[in-house]
């Protein structure tokens, strides 16, 4: 009896968890698509939505601190974000669950120009890997999303004909 208990428990735990995924898998991360809505809680406890930065382009950089491509790949958006966010670029960067404590990122954290997020709720995981960039254009569509550090010539590709497009009418 105890036998087809365990195993009866272990069908309705499946059942569970496969009808959970099918409802958290009806909405997620497609590649010209309307982006799903997020909202990023910053560093700072700011909160942000997708709503919030309608008409801007929008690169969410999923990472963490033991990745050696994101360690690398987050100077370079830290620096483009600088010399784009005048053209409507917004770019986050979202720590993953398995990073360092935010209190040893913090001089990290103070020393960037774009802002941090410790926390993203929305469809936008599993993650495949990291880092993972995910571009949303000026009216919401992702326009990019993968698994692997972005480098200068890969920004300009995937980013300078968005931010020339014009902002859409409210």
């Amino acid at each position: 009896m105890t036998g087809s208990w365990r195993l009866a428990a272990a069908m309705a735990f499946a059942a569970a968890c496969l009808s959970s995924g099918a409802t958290m898998a009806r909405e997620k991360v497609t590649v010209d698509a309307p982006a799903p809505d997020f909202e990023l809680t910053l560093i700072g406890g700011e909160k942000i939505a997708l709503a919030d930065l309608k008409g801007q382009v929008v690169l969410l950089n999923f990472w963490a601190t033991w990745c050696v491509p994101c360690r690398t790949e987050l100077p370079t958006l830290d620096a483009y974000y600088s010399l784009q966010k005048k053209n409507g670029l917004r770019v986050f960067a979202v720590t993953t669950q398995d990073s360092a404590p935010l209190s040893q990122l913090k001089k990290l954290f103070a020393a960037m120009h774009m802002p941090s997020a410790k926390r993203i709720k929305g469809p936008y995981g599993p993650l495949t890997g990291v880092p993972t960039n995910v571009i949303i254009d000026r009216s919401g569509t992702v326009r990019y999303a993968k698994a692997g550090a972005l480098d200068l010539d890969a920004l300009n590709r995937l980013l300078v004909p968005l931010l020339r497009e014009p902002v859409p009418a409210s």
